[in-house]
């Protein structure tokens, strides 16, 4: 009797057991069910409200300011369009080409450089660029450019420069309303807002993808760098988090390329990336970036025993990328490692713009930076020199210099090789895959990677025979006609005829 009574109550605990566990997995069942339910709900609430807001938003597009009829009205978005680099050139080139052919196509520029006048911004393309626009262009002042910019953001700093985009270009439809817009500076989370918003034609001229797959790979393989501190790099948990972010904002950076109309870009390396990320091969077209090419190959010749110092000269804005400390350690083991005679007379010019107060401190603090290596006697700084003062050092110079990895394409090494100077550019990107190449079989300059390769290089340079330097310098020279400003401009309208040829009024 007493076993009975105790399997009749482990029966009875069991059942009141099974019984609790079903109406607790029924609640958990009715919990989730309700989550679910609520969560739709608010997707739908959403999806009305975004559907609400983009219909508001096109009614409301019917009161911006247009232009006037009977002309077509292209607007290109360059926030930083009184730059100076080599990507304000291809702005200008681009208006240039347009005004060239299209004789009703009015053209104008979304900018934030509201410190500068238009005449001045002009002005300062005529100096520095060499280059005169037939026609008038309008600029659009923008307000809120400072939200683009990577210092208000000491993390996710490229969603967040993303979103400031988007920002931005909602102000710059709320100023102006184009026909055909054309993003010159690679701000691709614009794309929808001027194609579903404003209902414009869109076009891009992308320099350097926001995110390629060798970010990807170098966060992956925890490489410290500019845009990958030690203190993530070091760290496997901050590694993975950030790997998993970038893959994120890859995705939705596919998803915005896919807005544009017409796609191009400006090197091999950027066409490889680019195609990779948004799949779209056949509507990508590679168009090099206008080279001055004929003005350097036009300046006279100085024979190298001329030349009282042998200068080695550097061109480019002094942004983060461009790694300048890197052009300053490589020319502090050059010393240690050339003769006595020529180490007297060798020198580093470093000729570029600033962009704003944070590219001048960056200045300040390579200039610390070569007073600690002991060099900065040796080291002349040229800040926005004119367009005759670069002319001169190019003229004067015997080795040009290029530090930056991955450069999208690089300008100024075009026109350093077209002046005569023997170029040492960094192993990888544009440099790598079209300009540092051999040219009918001959040499045309030397790569490197890190401040031992760049020394050597150099130090070859130098102690080679003016036989040897006028070989290398005329194959330079000879390679460069294919990046011409007249090669950009018939590749340019070729490539953008698709969206011009139908919509140009005759």
């Amino acid at each position: 009797r007493v076993e009975m009574n105790a399997i009749t109550s482990f029966v009875d605990s069991f059942t009141e057991l099974f019984s609790l566990t079903s109406q607790m997995l029924s609640l958990s069942v009715r919990v989730w069910s309700l989550g679910v339910m609520i969560i739709l709900q608010l997707l739908v609430i959403l999806a009305g409200l975004l559907c609400l807001c983009w219909f508001l938003l096109k009614l409301c597009m019917h009161t911006l300011r247009k232009g006037e009829p009977g002309y077509l009205h292209v607007a290109f978005f360059h926030p930083y369009c009184n730059a100076g680099g080599g990507g304000e050139r291809v702005l200008w080139c681009a208006i240039r080409s347009l005004q060239r052919k299209y004789q009703n196509v009015k053209c104008y520029v979304y900018t934030g450089d509201t410190d500068v006048t238009s005449q001045q911004i002009l002005q300062k393309a005529r100096q520095r660029f060499n280059v005169i626009l037939p026609q008038p262009v309008e600029f659009i002042f923008l307000q809120s450019r400072t939200l683009v910019e990577a210092k208000h953001y000491p993390f996710v700093t490229l969603m967040m420069q993303s979103i400031g985009s988007i920002i931005l270009a909602g102000e710059a439809l709320s100023k102006f309303r184009p026909d055909i817009y054309i993003d010159s500076m690679g701000y691709a989370f614009t794309y929808p807002v001027f194609r579903y918003i404003g209902g414009c034609v869109v076009g891009c001229y992308t320099h350097y993808p926001t995110i390629s797959t060798d970010m990807l790979e170098q966060v992956a393989n925890r490489v410290e760098a500019h845009n990958n501190r030690r203190f993530i790099s070091s760290n496997i948990v901050f590694s993975t988090l950030k790997l998993g972010y970038y893959h994120l904002f890859a995705l939705m950076y596919a998803l915005v390329g896919h807005c544009a109309h017409l796609v191009m870009v400006n090197s091999s390396w950027t066409h490889g990336h680019i195609t990779a990320l948004w799949g779209q091969s056949r509507q990508t077209h590679i168009v090099y970036p206008p080279c001055d090419t004929q003005h350097f190959k036009s300046l006279p010749k100085i024979p190298d025993s001329e030349k009282k110092l042998k200068s080695i000269i550097s061109i480019g804005q002094f942004r983060p990328e461009k790694d300048h400390s890197l052009q300053l350690k490589a020319f502090q083991r050059l010393c240690e490692i050339l003769d006595s005679d020529i180490k007297e007379v060798v020198q580093l010019v470093l000729i570029g713009s600033c962009r704003n107060n944070e590219d001048y401190q960056r200045v300040e603090n390579l200039k610390t930076l070569a007073s600690t290596l002991g060099i900065n006697d040796k080291v002349v700084w040229k800040l926005d020199a004119s367009f005759p003062e670069l002319l001169e050092y190019v003229q004067n110079g015997t080795v040009g210099l290029h530090t930056m990895w991955c450069e999208h394409f690089g300008i100024c090494i075009v026109e350093c090789m077209a002046g005569g100077l023997i170029m040492v550019a960094h192993d990888s990107g544009g440099p790598k895959m079209d300009i540092v190449v051999e040219f009918d079989g001959q040499r045309t300059g030397y790569r490197a990677t890190d401040p031992e390769s760049y020394a050597q290089a150099i130090k070859t340079i130098l102690e080679s025979t003016d036989e040897d330097r006028n070989s290398i310098r005329i194959s330079a020279r000879n390679s460069v006609d294919r990046f011409s400003d007249e090669q950009f401009e018939t590749s340019f309208l070729c490539a953008s005829e698709s969206i011009f040829s139908n919509a140009v009024l005759s």
